[in-house]
């Protein structure tokens, strides 16, 4: 049976700042057929490196504004999904449609649909307890990581500032987007804002944004262990790849401390980018954490 789904009028996507990239489009991924997911897809198809920028809750491909030209720039190809829920994706009705499952097997298939390798996994959030779930499923895509305030969840706490970011998401059923961004960061101008609540018409198109902090693995028994497991192996014991690593380190919920922790899981990790006055939402300071990134690489 078919997934109900809203669709957001195109009209609100006009004239975002920031954000002239053309959308592409697919509605017929497996598994998913009828719902319409939208991606950027910039540069060279044949470039040597594939950058697949992972946004989180409750934003959209709009947080990688800032490091897209950069990576441009530097001849690389950009691929950045909204996920199902947010963004110029479809966004089902009924809030249970968003598990786990759901998002993690639309960005393999999205992966395998567009044939994506030596892929650079950009990955921050949501973008990374999915995204780092990935490359165990397909390791030979995946050439370097750039990772952003997030975690790899297996069934425990990740501490009251998670706790607290949870409860607080239940008693927003119309979460206000943007002026949640505009309060953790101060340079973000009002246009910008409310290009984060665009996708938004109302609360009815916001299930993806009250249903993330739901679904983060962090009890015995919940979906997504089993993956995390995996990816925690994968990271520490044969990821092969080069890294960076980038911190907001006024994130009150994945800063420092478990930035740290996740950093000792990845396998040969360096000496992370550290940016005091970045708050969760660390891709507003991407221009120079993409560049520190590119200028870390070697080949």
């Amino acid at each position: 049976m078919p997934i109900q789904a809203l669709r957001t009028p195109d009209d609100r996507f006009a004239d975002l700042p920031g954000y002239p990239w053309a959308p592409h489009h697919v509605a017929d991924l497996p598994g998913f057929e009828g719902l319409r997911l939208h991606y950027l897809d910039e540069g060279p198809r044949d470039a040597p490196h594939t950058f697949l920028c992972l946004h989180g809750q409750p934003t959209w491909s709009y947080l990688y504004r800032r490091m897209i030209p950069v990576f441009l720039e530097a001849g690389g190809r950009v691929v950045a999904p909204d996920l199902f829920g947010f963004g110029k994706s479809d966004k089902p009705v009924d809030d249970a449609a968003y598990t786990y499952a759901f998002h993690r097997n639309t960005l393999l298939r999205l992966v395998e649909r567009l044939d994506l390798r030596n892929i650079t996994l950009v990955c921050q959030d949501w973008g990374g307890i999915l995204g780092l779930s990935l490359p165990p499923a397909m390791p030979e895509r995946f050439s370097r990581l750039i990772v952003m305030n997030t975690g790899i969840p297996v069934g425990r706490s990740l501490g009251p500032g998670f706790d607290a970011w949870k409860a607080w998401v239940r008693t927003q059923p119309d979460m206000k987007v943007g002026a949640l961004l505009k309060r953790g960061t101060k340079h973000l101008t009002d246009a910008e804002a409310a290009a984060y609540d665009a996708p938004y018409p109302d609360a009815s198109f916001k299930g993806g944004v009250r249903r993330f902090p739901e679904l983060v693995a962090i009890e015995p028994g919940m979906e997504g262990i089993a993956e995390g497991e995996a990816a925690a192996d994968f990271w520490a014991n044969r990821w092969t790849g080069q890294s960076f690593m980038a911190i907001g380190m006024a994130d009150p919920v994945l800063g420092d401390g478990p930035m740290t922790a996740l950093r000792s899981q990845i396998r040969n990790c360096p000496e992370p980018m550290r940016i005091a006055d970045a708050g969760h939402f660390v891709q507003e300071w991407g221009e120079p954490i993409a560049r520190a990134a590119l200028a870390s690489f070697k080949g």
